[in-house]
């Protein structure tokens, strides 16, 4: 289900209000803050990193940094565009500093009807998963927060520091090695 723009409003003007909040030292709306976009930054994070584990320590990483990093929000944009920032910085240098999980554990996915579907279909996203998890993260980036988020091309360029041409560039490129590489589960 797709937000609408009222929807979408309201969501920036409470997050608004909440980190407003927060800022004045209100550890309710600090909680209310992280428990809305906390499911969020752990997606960002697991397509990011390609390991629970990893994107388990992302995501208390973030929501202890932003206690402290809230003070720095110039508000110049929207929070939801700085937090994924926050949550792909940290990724990439989790990732950076930690050998990368290429292979998904068993836990990571989503449990699918009758055991020969289960095994095909666990399979097929195992390896998705996998091959998302070789792109390099110039591409891979622009592949979690627009394909797996969502995100439109301007809110990833945003949250990158890039342009929308170049996010669709590198989205492409990440959506044509994929293509490629699934191929066989076609």
């Amino acid at each position: 289900m797709t937000a609408t723009d009222d929807e979408r409003d309201r969501d920036a003007q409470i997050d608004r209000w909440l980190v407003g909040r927060a800022r004045d030292g209100d550890p309710a709306a600090y909680e209310e803050l992280i428990r809305r976009h906390r499911d969020r930054i752990y997606r960002i994070a697991l397509r990011i990193t390609g390991d629970a584990a990893d994107a388990d320590d992302v995501t208390q990483e973030v929501v202890i940094q932003l206690w402290t990093a809230l003070a720095g929000f110039a508000g110049t944009s929207a929070f939801t565009t700085w937090l994924y920032r926050v949550v792909v910085n940290r990724s990439l240098d989790h990732r950076r500093r930690h050998r990368p999980q290429v292979e998904p554990r068993e836990s990571d996915l989503a449990p699918v009807a009758g055991p020969e579907r289960s095994v095909v279909a666990g399979e097929a996203v195992r390896a998705g998963l996998a091959a998302i998890a070789r792109l390099p993260e110039t591409q891979r980036v622009p592949l979690v927060l627009c394909q797996i988020e969502g995100l439109s091309y301007a809110q990833a360029a945003a949250i990158t520091k890039t342009s929308e041409a170049t996010v669709r560039g590198r989205l492409a490129r990440a959506r044509a090695t994929l293509l490629a590489e699934m191929r066989s589960w076609t």
